[in-house]
């Protein structure tokens, strides 16, 4: 498992009975999360003493019980990274810290180029990974299909004084985007995507992980460069294992473009136990 350890700002303090107890700057949330299916005990005080609390509805969706005054947002720092925080209605915070072992990674991989490079981050987010794209000196193109999360990406470019760095902020249909910009001819030396289980594009067009991947992998082809440096791809897709990840990139990339392609679980620590939760996958194909 690669694990992300270069936090500062935030930390994964415990974890029992499906929620995690974690620390954001100086806010202290609870968090439900299925996979956490052990009841260790909840000893440490700040079970007790958080500042809110997501409880989920069986209806779907839930809400955040708050104990304490939390602003509407809030900023933590990661390196020369700022970002800011602001409890969701899905129990979201708009980071995802386990994916940082991700941007330091593509960090040093662009860094070590030495030249011009143009990255493709597909389901942006909140920009986090296009920031640390950005700070190591690369342009990027960055496409979600909601207005609000490429707005907050932009928010969190200003937050980390990296406003002024070529980017694309494109709210946009990631297969429909890479299909026009393969009639562009428009090419990248990276390309990186985080695609939701299911989700809806701006205009009603449906995403299904396991039915849309493979196509949007053949189609990402078509707008890599002629000397591409990596492709990342991330899953939180429960029965979207590693391994079957690695067979897509092994099939997609490497039997075409050489290379070579790596798999594996991204996790946190958690200081309580000092034992490592799991917290999705990732894949990279790298030159």
């Amino acid at each position: 498992m690669r694990i992300s350890d270069n936090w500062k700002d935030y930390e994964l303090i415990d974890c029992s009975d499906g929620e995690r107890l974690e620390r954001w700057g100086n806010i202290i949330l609870i968090r439900p999360d299925p996979q956490i299916i052990w009841s260790t005990g909840k000893n440490n005080p700040l079970w007790k003493n958080a500042h809110a609390r997501y409880h989920r509805s069986n209806k779907g969706g839930g809400y955040w019980e708050m104990y304490k005054k939390v602003p509407d947002s809030w900023s933590i720092n990661f390196k020369n990274l700022v970002f800011n925080i602001k409890p969701m209605g899905f129990k979201h915070t708009g980071v995802f810290p386990e994916q940082a072992v991700n941007w330091d990674w593509m960090q040093d991989k662009i860094s070590k180029e030495n030249c011009p490079l143009n990255i493709l981050n597909l389901f942006g987010y909140t920009g986090c990974a296009t920031l640390a794209c950005m700070d190591a000196g690369a342009t990027v193109c960055h496409v979600d299909a909601s207005k609000g999360m490429v707005n907050w990406a932009k928010e969190n470019a200003v937050s980390s004084g990296l406003a002024q760095k070529p980017v694309r902020w494109l709210v946009d249909d990631c297969v429909k985007f890479v299909q026009r910009e393969i009639r562009r001819g428009h090419k990248y030396d990276g390309i990186l995507m985080d695609p939701p289980s299911y989700g809806r594009g701006p205009n009603g067009e449906v995403w299904k992980i396991e039915e849309k991947l493979y196509s949007l992998l053949e189609l990402c082809m078509q707008v890599l460069s002629d000397d591409p440096i990596f492709f990342i791809l991330n899953s939180y897709t429960t029965g979207l294992s590693p391994a079957v990840m690695e067979y897509l990139l092994n099939v997609q990339l490497k039997s075409k473009l050489g290379g070579k392609v790596s798999s594996d679980e991204i996790g946190l620590k958690v200081t309580e136990t000092n034992l490592c939760l799991p917290c999705g996958s990732t894949v990279i194909w790298e030159k």
